[in-house]
């Protein structure tokens, strides 16, 4: 069998943690930051997890993560 590629677009949004879950940085967090309140833009710095919905397909294409 030959080794399967990694989609490398995959491979730099999402992380693996200890217990298996996929971590992901939040959308909407790159520009238009005065039209958000300060509550809004500190919640958007911190990670979050992944929804059980989506971790298959994105686990497909990081094979070895």
């Amino acid at each position: 069998m030959p080794k399967i590629k990694t989609n490398r677009a995959a491979a730099k949004r999402f992380k693996k943690t200890k217990s298996g879950q996929l971590k992901r940085n939040k959308a909407f967090n790159r520009h238009l930051k005065t039209s958000k309140s300060a509550k809004r833009r500190r919640n958007l710095r911190n990670s979050t997890l992944l929804v059980a919905v989506e971790k298959k397909r994105i686990l497909r294409m990081i094979p070895y993560a």
